[in-house]
């Protein structure tokens, strides 16, 4: 007996667009089955006034300063998307989400990344010279979706949520933890380009789970 379908759109578990695993190359294939961490780079394209911003990859960050928790409306106006930001505030947030992180222990810290060369998130990181990588969690599936680009964000990708403004870039207030970094360089690398940098402060929250990439969807460690 044929049982009709649910009047209305259906919510899907992977991309409806995503071409086959059977028809991808048996790189992406080889790629997928690699569990990557989720991570969100977020920077700002227009530093703290009084601040000089330095030139992609040769100057060291000097923004300085506490962290303070942002509401979602604050967070849209530091974008511009409601008001303009107090004078002396970084401004034009853009973000990202990379499943590319790679930390490479050292004195000092490195920190590479394979970003996507159009985005904003690279326009404002090489604008600026520095950027926030945020660890996600299971807890953030939708918004690692909505910076992918796979997910609405009406109001702008910074309008929702609760937000931490650090001197490199918002990071969501229930990350698992931060690091700050300044842009060291970057090439051409496959279809993407490799970011290099110098890890310059590290801010972690107890013992987060992380949300991970997987086959094309996100998981989470079993047990």
């Amino acid at each position: 007996m044929h049982r009709a379908e649910p009047p209305g759109g259906q919510i899907h578990h992977t991309d409806p667009f995503a071409t086959p695993e059977g028809q991808r190359s048996p790189i992406r294939r080889f790629r997928g089955r690699l569990a990557a961490p989720v991570t969100l780079w977020t920077a700002y394209a227009r530093p703290a006034a009084g601040e000089t911003a330095p030139p992609a990859a040769t100057q060291t960050a000097r923004a300085a300063g506490q962290t303070a928790l942002l509401t979602a409306g604050q967070a849209a106006s530091a974008a511009g998307e409601t008001a303009s930001p107090a004078a002396g505030e970084p401004a034009d947030p853009a973000g990202l989400t990379v499943s590319s992180t790679l930390v490479a222990d050292g004195d000092p810290p490195r920190l590479l990344g394979l970003v996507d060369e159009e985005s904003d998130l690279w326009a404002a990181a090489s604008a600026s010279g520095r950027f926030a990588v945020a660890l996600l969690g299971p807890a953030h599936r939708r918004l690692a979706d909505r910076f992918a680009g796979l997910f609405p964000a009406p109001g702008g990708l910074f309008a929702t949520g609760e937000w931490t403004r650090t001197p490199y870039g918002p990071v969501p207030a229930d990350a698992g933890g931060w690091a700050g970094c300044r842009l060291d360089g970057f090439r051409a690398y496959g279809w993407a380009l490799l970011v290099e940098a110098t890890i310059e402060t590290v801010e972690l929250t107890g013992d987060a789970v992380p949300l991970l990439h997987h086959r094309g969807r996100y998981r989470e460690l079993a047990g």
